[in-house]
């Protein structure tokens, strides 16, 4: 058996992104030791955004209302209001609405579900971890205490229990499939493709005869898929097992080190994100989601994340939402509303955009200058050439207004300075999202000099 570890902690037993299996693509990481070499030089990454972004309908969030009492649930329920975003995503915990085999305990369920109808929220629910009636854990078993890690003995079970709470809460947009069965923190002793695909197929049969009209999604991956016991990518398995025959939505979970990429390669995000999604979309997959992802503000003792802290948080953030955006993501689900009580771990109590008690952290207002910013839709655009750099590493994208306001998300590996072209008339003002700040430019012999920093600005150009 494989080895668990000794004790329950949510994303603990999750291995790295920096895995020796890289995206779907194939593609492999840049050594840590090439990054060391003077004379190594990060390149710079030019995008073209891929589809016109509404963000409402682009950007959710993942909610946990359950967790608190109905009065602090709706105060974090306003908060997420103001950023005018309507998907959410919530995750229901088998072994705890039904403890024992027919005793239900549906009423803190009872009370989120009517809190996002009451808020209009568009919703998308997951139900994971087994209850102990129904756990392939053995009797005796030395990991027994941790059986709802152990995936259900019998498919049809789940699938039975995901289309009763399918029928209580009709307003439930998507249903998904449980939740990262590519790491054993999910899905113990070890991974399982066939069998976590049982699952998938038994569960879209039955929700497919109860709600006909509802979107499926299967599970979410951790990072980009691998699976922990090394044996290859889960989503490129199921795949190939004929899971994107069942016309499903396919997510997965991509935490990273910083915002560009992992530690192994500090630029590998965009480089696996293509690859990756191409594949996908060849293989005939409809939508891709990003159903988590995010950065922890904790202090320590350190697990498994860098220690950013709450303005790294903000940082790591507003660049990853820039970078996805416009890459060819369907949606995604930023992890998570509020931050979390004792009963995570250190690190997973402070990956929220607010605090158990409601008041905003810093990446909640970074977030909501950035869309305010963006306005409520953008379309893509090329992005300035630049005409002489000071800067490494620049990242560029450019994006329109529907009103033909151009703007542009830029930021570097080290800050400098770099010349753009400046229409004759046109005013220019940059944005910084995580400090508030914003100047205008001044156009000189044709060109906007445009101080460029290490964190996101954005350059509105009217």
């Amino acid at each position: 058996m494989t080895h668990l570890p000794p004790a329950p902690k949510r994303r603990q037993w999750m291995m790295r992104s920096v895995a020796a299996t890289a995206g779907l693509g194939g593609l492999g990481a840049m050594p840590a030791w090439a990054l060391s070499w003077p004379w190594s030089r990060l390149p710079d990454q030019v995008l073209r955004p891929a589809r016109t972004i509404v963000w409402k309908d682009f950007l959710g969030v993942n909610v946990q209302f359950q967790w608190f009492p109905p009065e602090v649930a709706e105060r974090h329920a306003r908060v997420l209001k103001e950023l005018d975003l309507q998907w959410v995503r919530m995750g229901l915990h088998w072994m705890l609405l039904e403890p024992k085999e027919g005793q239900f305990d549906l009423q803190p369920i009872d009370r989120m579900m009517k809190l996002v109808a009451d808020q209009g929220f568009k919703s998308v629910a997951y139900l994971m971890g087994t209850p102990r009636y129904a756990s392939t854990v053995e009797k005796g078993d030395r990991y027994e205490q941790y059986f709802d890690k152990f995936p259900p003995r019998d498919p049809r079970l789940y699938a039975q229990r995901l289309t009763l709470l399918a029928k209580r809460y009709p307003h439930v947009d998507v249903w998904q499939v449980w939740n990262e069965p590519n790491i054993i923190g999910f899905w113990a002793p070890k991974p399982d493709p066939e069998g976590y695909g049982r699952m998938l197929l038994t569960s879209v049969q039955a929700l497919r005869a109860t709600v006909p009209t509802k979107p499926i999604a299967m599970a979410g991956m951790a990072y980009f898929s691998e699976m922990s016991d090394g044996s290859g990518l889960m989503i490129e398995k199921l795949g190939r097992l004929g899971a994107f025959n069942l016309d499903v939505i396919v997510p997965y979970h991509p935490y990273t080190a910083r915002a560009e990429g992992s530690e192994a390669d500090p630029r590998d995000f965009v480089k696996r994100v293509q690859p990756a999604h191409q594949w996908l979309r060849a293989a005939g997959v409809k939508q891709i989601w990003a159903t988590e992802w995010g950065w922890s503000s904790y202090q320590g003792p350190k697990e498994e994340q860098p220690i950013v802290g709450e303005d790294g948080q903000a940082d790591f953030t507003i660049k990853r939402l820039a970078l996805m955006a416009a890459l060819d993501y369907d949606r995604i689900f930023l992890f998570t509303l509020t931050d979390l009580d004792s009963r995570a771990t250190a690190r997973d109590q402070h990956y929220g955009l607010v605090r158990l008690n409601g008041e905003p952290k810093p990446v909640f207002h970074a977030l909501k200058r950035f869309l305010s910013i963006c306005g409520p839709r953008l379309e893509p655009d090329t992005p300035p050439a630049v005409q002489g750099a000071s800067s490494e590493g620049l990242i560029s994208i450019g994006w329109k207004r529907p009103d033909g306001t151009r703007l542009w998300m830029v930021w570097a590996e080290k800050a400098g300075e770099v010349r753009i072209a400046a229409p004759a008339g046109a005013q220019a003002t940059l944005h910084q999202p995580v400090s508030g700040q914003q100047q205008r430019l001044k156009a000189a012999e044709g060109r906007w000099r445009v101080p460029v920093s290490t964190a996101l600005q954005i350059l509105v150009m009217a």
